[in-house]
């Protein structure tokens, strides 16, 4: 019996070891994928010719990033002014100072359940991944 015990525990230790650097790999390239994805849309909203980063600039990100892997459906951005002016309106660009924030979030979708062979508990069904940046708006009319 406690040689079954010593085979059970060595085994669930051997498949964490081997695989739980994978599912860690897995998360930080999804993070840098999500924080690339967030630059690239503020250096192209905040750009002289735009202002503002409106809806079909959000569709063409998922669509970036499904080519990555990710569900666009879960992608979920914001996209905000700190100084009250509505961020993603085509018709009135943030003008030139105006700070532009977009932040993009995708569920971490279990990636660290493998960690229960060790008995380190995953974090709740409801973790997202979170990438954020801010710049001011260089668009003068």
């Amino acid at each position: 019996m406690k040689s079954l015990l010593v085979f059970v525990l060595l085994a669930a230790m051997m498949c964490w070891f081997m695989f739980s650097p994978i599912y860690k790999h897995v998360l930080i390239v999804r993070q840098a994928v999500l924080q690339q994805e967030v630059d690239y849309l503020l250096e192209v909203g905040a750009s002289g010719d735009y202002g503002f980063v409106d809806a079909a600039m959000l569709q063409d990100a998922k669509e970036r990033l499904a080519g990555y892997g990710l569900d666009p459906a879960r992608i979920a951005f914001e996209v905000v002014s700190d100084n009250g002016a509505d961020a993603t309106n085509p018709s009135q660009p943030l003008p030139r100072g105006a700070p532009l924030s977009v932040s993009a979030s995708y569920p971490v979708e279990g990636l660290f359940n493998i960690d229960r062979l060790i008995g380190v508990g995953p974090p709740p069904a409801d973790a997202r991944l979170k990438a954020s940046g801010t710049k001011m708006s260089e668009y003068v009319p």
